[in-house]
């Protein structure tokens, strides 16, 4: 078993390559923000994370986003980055800065109905089509974003989307550049309630060509925390 590097030293390391990134396609690294996904590590490591600089927090499931919460509630920006079920809303709302699964009307009505201030929510896409990932195809993204005009609290930040998992960087990078394509359609529509600046894309294995293809939020599990399962 390798052994566990600290936070702070899988930060610094993760931040040299982002800057790396960033100077090769003119970008500056101050518009990548770094979410340390804590799902399979335990509330020390999460709290190592904050205590290491790292700002924001993703959680996927309400029990693990529930307890950390109660540990590091306001030290940190917190992120639901999970398939969230409708049922689940009532537990979570108040406690999350961002929600990155809107994919239904379901989901958004809960959401509107539980919450007393606007949302921050990012739309899933399924670019890649593939029957094991949730969120929308692209060609139903538009009009749910017009849906969500009647839900007041609901405010479409961005969109998010999970790369297959393959060695094929053309793949990757083509559900990169499509979610991308998709974001600058709804920013041009200018609408009120979905300013869509932002992208959710990358992970550990894909963050770099993430970055190249305009992520502003990368979301960092085993090269930042480690998994300690």
């Amino acid at each position: 078993m390798s052994m566990l590097h600290s936070v702070e030293t899988n930060l610094e390391e993760l931040q040299k390559n982002i800057r790396e990134v960033c100077e090769n396609i003119d970008r500056s690294p101050a518009e990548i923000k770094i979410i340390a996904v804590t799902k399979y590590v335990s509330n020390d490591r999460a709290e190592e994370a904050v205590l290491s600089g790292v700002k924001h927090l993703g959680e996927n499931r309400d029990d693990g986003l529930l307890k950390k919460w109660e540990l590091l509630s306001d030290k940190a920006i917190w992120h639901f980055i999970g398939t969230l079920q409708t049922k689940k809303v009532k537990k979570i709302i108040d406690k999350v800065d961002y929600i990155h699964s809107l994919d239904r009307e379901s989901l958004a009505e809960e959401i509107h109905k539980r919450s007393d201030k606007p949302v921050k929510c990012f739309i899933q896409v399924n670019i890649s089509g593939e029957d094991s990932k949730h969120g929308l195809s692209k060609e139903k993204v538009m009009g749910f974003v017009y849906m969500l005009e009647n839900h007041s609290r609901i405010q479409v930040v961005g969109l998010m989307t999970m790369a297959p998992h393959t060695e094929d960087e053309t793949v990757i990078r083509q559900c990169f550049r499509e979610l991308k394509s998709l974001q600058v359609q709804i920013q041009h529509l200018n609408l009120p309630y979905a300013p869509c600046k932002e992208l959710s894309m990358g992970m550990s294995n894909d963050y770099r060509i993430a970055i190249e293809e305009g992520a502003t939020f990368i979301r960092i599990g085993s090269a930042l925390v480690g998994n300690e399962q």
